[in-house]
């Protein structure tokens, strides 16, 4: 099968830049427009992460206050532009962490990642060019001088541990000369200019609307490029690394407990549990293995095998869970992480929620992904996607499913042909999320 070509719906982000003078209430401003849109999917970025790590020299001369931290040289762009640059495209983003106490970057990172907007406010938000070339909307915030003093002084003592008479000093050093050589012709390349800041109800609609506006075409636009990976594999034969269940007595048997609407909650889960340790057993066989001779308990020798490198599993939450015993049962000590796709009520897509995974997956030799049913493939798709974003070859992964719609699988597959599929029956039609719902009892 072709490899198909699938963007996820946080792929392309929207990034809003937000500038202004110190003080003039960029990142209130950002918090009121995220919550104007109540959403999980937008996120702020500040500028402060992307100060330059100083030399000892100008280490002694920040503690005296005697450093301009206002000037675009003390921002490090090639950094900020790389990182906005992954975000943009969907990727993994690992941003640095800057202590103004310290006056230096800190060994931890802050991760962002799959945020479908993102709002970049600082001092210097759109005065890169490549910034500028990354902005979907550019704002300048504009508020009284006075003002802007007053709220950096509270900021700078309260927060950043610095006394007042260190303000004032750098407020007419650096700050306030900077802001007309290189902070307020920033004004002139904005697409809205906001005074007032957080009092500008108008301007906060506005841009909000501009957002939803946003949102609502990519949602379309995702939907669509469902529709068409449906399209293309809509009569194409299963893969080759799709793994069916061998259908023996034994499994139709379970087969017939389960989907019949009469079996008692206990014996379902007992039954279901029987057949997902059967789903991992047969996905182990996925996993490599070399020769190994052991000498037994008798004396004698044998030459056996053992597994390469280390096998995980990534639960997709809730259904995922009813996987876990059987996996448990196969593979007591398989280390686990966790994230969560919902369908959105709004728009009928999945939706990335939560994630949890863990730190070195990217070498692990096999990544087992448990879902209980696939229907259309929205949610796998978006599953096996967050996996390859941190660093997890698709040849290494290994979806572990009960039940799959054919449409739904050679729609993964057509995006994925590397990766493999462990799949107890698959069916022509789409149907409700059952399982988890007997599973579970809710």
């Amino acid at each position: 099968m072709q490899k198909a070509h699938y963007s996820p719906p946080w792929a392309n982000t929207s990034i809003i830049g937000v500038a202004g003078s110190s003080g003039s209430g960029k990142t209130s401003l950002a918090l009121a427009i995220i919550a104007e849109l109540s959403l999980p999917w937008v996120v702020i970025m500040s500028m402060d992460s992307f100060y330059k790590p100083l030399t000892p020299e100008q280490s002694e001369q920040a503690f005296r206050n005697e450093y301009d931290f206002d000037a675009p040289e003390a921002i490090d762009f090639e950094i900020l532009v790389e990182k906005l640059r992954q975000i943009k495209e969907g990727k993994k983003a690992e941003l640095p962490v800057y202590s103004f106490e310290k006056h230096a970057r800190l060994e931890k990172t802050m991760t962002i990642y799959s945020p479908h907007v993102l709002i970049v406010e600082g001092i210097f938000a759109l005065h890169d060019q490549r910034v500028l070339d990354m902005l979907d909307l550019k704002i300048f915030a504009e508020a009284d001088s006075d003002l802007c003093l007053s709220r950096r002084l509270l900021r700078d003592v309260q927060y950043r541990g610095r006394d007042i008479e260190g303000c004032i000093k750098q407020w007419f050093s650096f700050v306030k000369p900077n802001f007309h050589k290189y902070v307020e012709p920033q004004r002139e390349v904005a697409d809205i200019i906001v005074p007032r800041g957080i009092e500008n109800k108008v301007a906060i609609s506005m841009v909000s609307d501009r957002i939803r506006k946003t949102l609502a075409y990519k949602s379309k636009m995702h939907q669509n490029e469902l529709k068409r990976l449906g399209k293309i594999v809509e009569d194409a034969p299963l893969s080759r690394n799709v793994l069916v269940l061998q259908q023996t007595p034994q499994v139709v048997g379970i087969h017939t407990l389960l989907m019949g609407g009469d079996v008692e909650r206990e014996d379902f889960i007992f039954y279901f549990d029987r057949i997902a340790a059967l789903l991992i057993e047969r996905a182990t066989e996925c996993m490599h293995y070399e020769p190994q001779t052991v000498e037994t308990p008798i004396g004698k020798t044998y030459a056996g095998l053992r597994q390469i490198g280390e096998t995980s599993a990534v639960v997709v939450l809730r259904g995922g869970s009813v996987l876990e015993t059987g996996l448990k049962r196969v593979i007591p000590d398989c280390r686990t992480g966790r994230m969560l796709i919902q369908t959105s009520w709004r728009t009928g897509e999945p939706e990335l929620h939560y994630r949890k995974l863990p730190d070195d997956i990217a070498t692990h030799e096999r990544v087992l992904l448990l879902g209980p049913q696939m229907s259309s493939g929205g949610a796998a798709l978006m599953a096996v996607r967050v996996l390859v974003d941190h660093g997890v070859p698709e040849e290494n992964i290994v979806f572990v499913t009960y039940y799959a719609g054919k449409l739904g699988v050679n729609r993964m597959m057509s995006v994925f042909p590397g990766m493999k599929v462990v799949v107890g029956r698959v069916v022509e039609d789409l149907e409700d999320r059952w399982i988890e719902r007997r599973y579970i009892g809710c």
